[in-house]
């Protein structure tokens, strides 16, 4: 259920730019590069945490950790109603091994990022996930070879035009 957005002024986008990039830099650190004191950036920083726009998790590296198997599912429903959707959304919600899970336009209704320990551990994870679902038109597992770029970031406005 998307939330409200929150507003943003120009103070909001370059801290936000800054705590994506690091967010173990310093409140002093932060409102020197924005313009701001410490104590502004801190009450910015518990807005974003109290709206629901900015949480505080660890992100590891897969590269550091030696078992970590990653896939792309590509999922197609054979059929569609709210009630196959919403199941299918608990579905991936509640799984520790998915990753990230977006909803897609064309031939493709998902598109599933798993995390495993091993290739027998990503069979079983699809099989359990997608095998048994008869709802599903069929899906295809794509395993990843090498990430190439692994990341968070989010834009928080859209770009300035440049005038020609």
């Amino acid at each position: 259920m998307p939330a409200t957005p929150l507003a943003l002024d120009e103070f909001d986008h370059r801290l936000l730019e800054l705590l994506q990039r690091d967010a173990d830099a310093t409140l002093s650190a932060l409102g020197e590069a924005v313009g701001l004191s410490a104590s502004a950036v801190q009450r910015r920083i518990k807005r974003y945490r109290e709206s629901g726009l900015m949480r505080q998790v660890a992100v590891l590296n897969p590269a550091m950790l030696p078992n970590v198997t990653l896939a792309a599912v590509l999922v197609a429903l054979e059929r569609e109603s709210a009630r196959h959707h919403a199941a299918f959304y608990a579905r991936m919600r509640s799984a520790p091994e998915v990753q990230q899970c977006y909803v897609l336009a064309g031939e493709w209704d998902y598109l599933v990022l798993l995390a495993t320990t091993s290739l027998p551990h990503t069979r079983e994870v699809a099989e359990r996930l997608f095998g048994s679902d008869d709802t599903l038109k069929r899906y295809e597992t794509r395993m990843v070879f090498e990430p190439i770029k692994v990341g968070l970031h989010l834009p928080t406005r859209a770009p300035v035009k440049r005038k020609k």
